[in-house]
């Protein structure tokens, strides 16, 4: 027996059945989409990015920047009192050079000096007999017992050793100034700290010789307060002002390196952008200095580059529909 050709025909349910099912698979797709179009939206609107009045690149510095010091005098370095890395204080000793030729040059002005008081006080005592045998002679001649020439020789002497007497103050001022200037050359002998710092290098050694034109010997980091110096665009010049809070960020991709900042003064002189990476940027582009104190006290290292966030204002959270 040969089968048909075309199949019998469904039953009038079962297209029904089927008919119901597609159209189930089709709104469960549409509602699907539905849905996802739907979040989208608000998920953007709930975390919206943050939005900043400039952003600049700059540089952890301090005030003044860091210190370089050299002998005051030439000669020969006796010792050296400091490596890289001490903490030192105020006053402290670094280098000091020989100091035989400055000593012997004290002890030749106290010398100086002690002879003229020396010869000061001989003078005083010789005045003071000059001038009571000056005063007898000249009452003697009053009373007419005495020659009058004698008297008049008396006075001349006084005269003449007030005079001397003069010119011995004067020998013992000088004697002192010239002691003060030899003890002077001996304290230039010896290189102290200006201030409390650490000593970032040493390019001294006992027994080198030394000149104030030989160039810096010791590089030294104060002890004071780290600041940001940004490099502000002069587009965005006229929006920083001095007390707008700024975001500090490490310039190395590191999210959680973040310090607060503000904004101390801006300059007034225009200058190349030195720490832009590319040239073409760096030749072409005019910036001005704007220098930052943190809120907190940090202990970053000086030089180190950093992005600065001028005003960093936080996004309002739109509230969505819930209809």
């Amino acid at each position: 027996m040969k089968s048909p050709l075309f199949p019998a025909p469904l039953h009038p349910h079962a297209t029904l059945l089927i008919r119901l099912g597609c159209v189930a698979v089709a709104m469960s797709w549409l509602l699907a989409a539905c849905s996802k179009s739907a979040d989208t939206p608000s998920s953007a609107t709930a975390q919206p990015a943050a939005t900043y009045t400039a952003v600049a690149r700059g540089r952890i510095d301090i005030e003044g920047g860091l210190l370089n010091l050299s002998m005051p005098r030439e000669g020969t370095l006796a010792k050296v009192a400091v490596r890289e890395g001490d903490h030192i204080k105020q006053g402290q000793l670094l280098a000091m050079l020989d100091i035989e030729p400055a000593t012997l040059a004290v002890d030749a002005a106290q010398t100086q000096l002690e002879q003229a008081q020396a010869q000061l006080k001989l003078l005083a005592v010789k005045l003071a007999a000059a001038q009571q045998r000056a005063q007898r002679l000249a009452a003697a001649v009053a009373a007419g017992a005495g020659d009058g020439q004698s008297a008049d020789d008396a006075r001349e002497a006084v005269a003449q050793l007030d005079a001397e007497q003069q010119a011995d103050r004067a020998a013992q001022d000088m004697a002192s100034q010239k002691l003060d200037e030899a003890r002077y050359e001996l304290k230039q002998r010896s290189l102290l700290s200006p201030f409390d710092a650490e000593v970032v290098r040493v390019l001294a050694q006992p027994g080198a010789s030394v000149s104030p034109s030989s160039g810096p010997l010791f590089t030294l980091l104060p002890q004071k307060p780290r600041i940001v110096r940004a490099e502000l665009n002069e587009s965005f010049v006229g929006a920083i002002q001095p007390g707008m809070q700024a975001e500090v960020v490490a310039d190395g991709g590191r999210d959680n390196a973040r310090w607060s900042a503000h904004v101390l003064r801006i300059g007034n002189v225009y200058g190349p952008a030195t720490l832009e990476n590319d040239p073409q940027i760096r030749a072409n582009a005019r910036t001005v200095e704007c220098v930052l104190a943190f809120d907190q006290p940090q202990d970053l290292r000086i030089g180190q580059r950093v992005i600065v966030r001028f005003g960093a204002a936080a996004p309002k959270v739109q509230a969505t529909s819930k209809d």
